[in-house]
């Protein structure tokens, strides 16, 4: 057994060969990871004193571990990619051995940079050479580098050539490594036999542990038990599994123990306790190079303990110059999901509006973290909160309805729970306060989360169902739009986004289709939607009445020297001709709003949000209220209380 071999890993004497099959069998049958790499560093020293290449290259190889970024500071990840690469051109380029270097370096090099296309053309290459080992790492290694989420059918594919492969390699870590790769994938996909692969895998290591493989089942432990909400059976259980990972060497323990406490105290309403630790965590040299949880999970504890500050860096961090550039990492769907719920309690309605684009493909995909460390539940829950975000209220009722019985059908209780309580909420912004749905919905998951022992998130204060009755008035003056509410008056710059507004709020209560904002006057219900024009003829005869009638006014106002009453009718002049120029091509045709339903929703959407944010800036008791009370969607309307 290695532990017998190690205590002769410090006597050089027993021979090169000798410390690297302890060093092969400590990783390719024990999986102790911790063990391997002290006897290949031994065996590396011997073989380099010796100026043994082919030994310098088993060692080197050896160094890399069974998974990907086993290495995570700087100067340990530099000194191993040296050693490989020295060991590399010491060798016959021609050799398996050489073709294994080859898919280690590549595979590292894939994964640091977010993609796959090197080592899959690796594993090609192994094919063709015939080698059993060299194809069985090359396999593992490429899935590594595939665990974002649109890679789920490539990786199935991966995994169940590994078992194949596995009974020809005369390793055993290499079968454990093929069914532990397909239980990962179907814990991914919400596949419904998950378990009964978890089980599988199980009973293998029931016969002969295997220290790496071990620590990810002990893990996936962990995600069921909060599955379940037995949030202390869970707790425990992450001591029992971060203990197993400190044995086994596994350098993602500490961040893989905080993401599953993170994950506890979130559905235990207690995410703001952690802001300390993530503090301490985020900058951790030791999370993975492709890993941004940390720094989204940062982002809803700070948020959620009111330090706005420090949540809306988080979320600048992580945003970038684009959202859509962060890496398709295997924690890429929970970082999206902590983004989107800081989003929420920040009102930050652009993140949440990208985010919603960037996850839409993935909707049917669990939120999972890394191998199955934990889980958040349906990623159509995060969609439903970025919904409520932006006002698609109506899309959000879908999304969260259809998060409740994912969650269910996942038997993850706590995230039903909260998908329950968040379509209640969405229900009551919807339908108002009384609505009955809304009630029920609401006191369920109530009842349920006091079962369970979960604190519900109360929705955020611009967000609350609205208290005032009154209706408010939108009147245009020039270039500018006053609105009028609750004894307030609040002065805006027009926009494409006011002139909704204005029609919304001139019409409490009635749904109007977003393709007919679009479109403007003109549009009447239940015409085409798509090549709407943007003005139709009597509104650009009227515009170009009224040009005109400026022109005529500003040159007689001039010739009496009264410079302020000219410039106030320039400006409206300079306003009108931008809306002919919005709203005509180069040729002066009508410019028509072309498009399906669903691009007029995004359009209008984003308009009236931006008209909200300039409003929350001028007068923020009324933009908080119009928020609150106007629902954007496939239908928008304005809905003041009683309405």
């Amino acid at each position: 057994m290695v532990q017998g071999l190690e205590t002769c890993s410090a006597d050089f004497g027993d021979g090169i060969e000798f410390t690297l099959i302890a060093g092969e069998r400590a990783l390719y049958v024990d999986g102790d990871l911790q063990a391997a790499r002290r006897w290949f560093d031994d065996a590396y020293r011997m073989a380099q004193g010796e100026n043994n290449a082919t030994a310098m290259a088993r060692s080197a190889l050896g160094l890399g571990g069974v998974w990907v970024h086993e290495h995570r500071t700087t100067v340990e990840a530099g000194l191993v990619r040296m050693r490989q690469r020295h060991a590399l051109a010491a060798i016959d380029a021609r050799s398996t051995l050489a073709l294994r270097l080859r898919a280690r370096l590549t595979g590292e090099e894939d994964y640091r940079n977010g993609e796959h296309a090197a080592i899959i053309k690796i594993v090609a290459e192994a094919r063709r050479a015939g080698d059993a080992q060299a194809l069985a790492e090359a396999l593992s290694l490429a899935h590594h580098c595939l665990l974002a989420p649109e890679h789920g059918m490539l990786r199935a594919d991966l995994a169940e050539e590994l078992v194949a492969q596995a009974g020809s390699t005369g390793r055993r870590g290499d079968l454990l490594m093929g069914l532990l790769w397909q239980t990962v994938d179907r814990f991914l996909a919400a596949d419904p036999h998950a378990e009964r692969a978890l089980e599988e895998l199980r009973s293998r290591l029931d016969q002969h542990d295997h220290r790496a493989v071990g620590f990810v089942v002990s893990a996936m432990d962990v995600m069921l038990a909060v599955r379940t909400g037995k949030f202390g059976q869970a707790e425990t259980l992450a001591n029992v599994a971060a203990e197993r990972g400190s044995i086994a060497g596994d350098v993602d323990t500490t961040g893989w123990y905080g993401g599953q406490l993170g994950t506890i105290r979130w559905f235990q309403g207690r995410i703001a306790e952690l802001v300390p630790v993530l503090l301490e965590m985020v900058n951790s040299p030791m999370l993975s190079a492709v890993d941004n949880s940390y720094f989204a999970a940062l982002a809803v504890a700070s948020a959620a303990k009111g330090d706005k500050r420090l949540a809306t860096g988080m979320l600048a961090r992580l945003r970038g110059r684009d959202l859509a550039d962060l890496p398709r990492s295997s924690s890429w769907l929970t970082t999206m999901y902590g983004i989107v719920e800081a989003a929420y309690l920040l009102d930050d309605t652009e993140t949440a509006a990208q985010a919603y684009q960037l996850l839409s493909p993935f909707a049917r995909l669990p939120m999972i973290v890394s191998l199955g460390v934990s889980c958040f539940g349906s990623t159509r829950h995060a969609l439903g909160v970025a919904c409520l975000t932006v006002g698609d209220v109506d899309r959000a009722v879908e999304h969260l309805r259809g998060a409740v019985q994912d969650n269910l059908a996942l038997g993850h209780w706590p995230a039903a729970v909260l998908a329950r309580w968040r379509l209640g909420q969405a229900l009551a912004r919807r339908n108002g306060p009384h609505d009955e749905a809304a009630t029920r919905e609401l006191a369920l998951a109530q009842e349920e989360a006091a079962e369970l022992g979960m604190v519900l998130p109360a929705a955020p204060e611009s967000r609350a169902t609205i208290k005032s009755k009154e209706v408010g008035r939108c009147r245009r003056h020039g270039r500018h739009w006053q609105i009028d509410l609750n004894g307030r008056t609040v002065l805006v710059d027009h926009s494409v986004g006011m002139r909704h507004l204005a029609t919304l709020i001139a019409n409490p209560g009635c749904e109007i289709r977003a393709t007919d904002l679009a479109a403007g006057p003109g549009m009447a219900e239940g015409e085409s939607d798509t090549g709407q024009p943007v003005l139709d003829e009597q509104a650009k005869r009227t515009y170009k009445q009224r040009l005109a009638q400026l022109q005529a006014e500003i040159d007689e106002l001039e010739s009496q020297h009264d410079l302020g009453r000219t410039e106030a009718l320039r400006a409206e002049r300079d306003w009108l001709v931008d809306e002919l120029a919005a709203a005509t091509g180069m040729s002066g045709r009508v410019r028509r709003f072309t498009g399906s339903e669903e691009r007029a929703r995004i359009a209008v959407g984003k308009a009236i949000r931006r008209a909200l944010t300039r409003i929350t800036e001028a007068d923020q008791i009324i933009g908080e209220e119009l928020r609150t009370t106007v629902q954007t969607g496939l239908r928008c309307c304005y809905r003041p209380a009683d309405r």
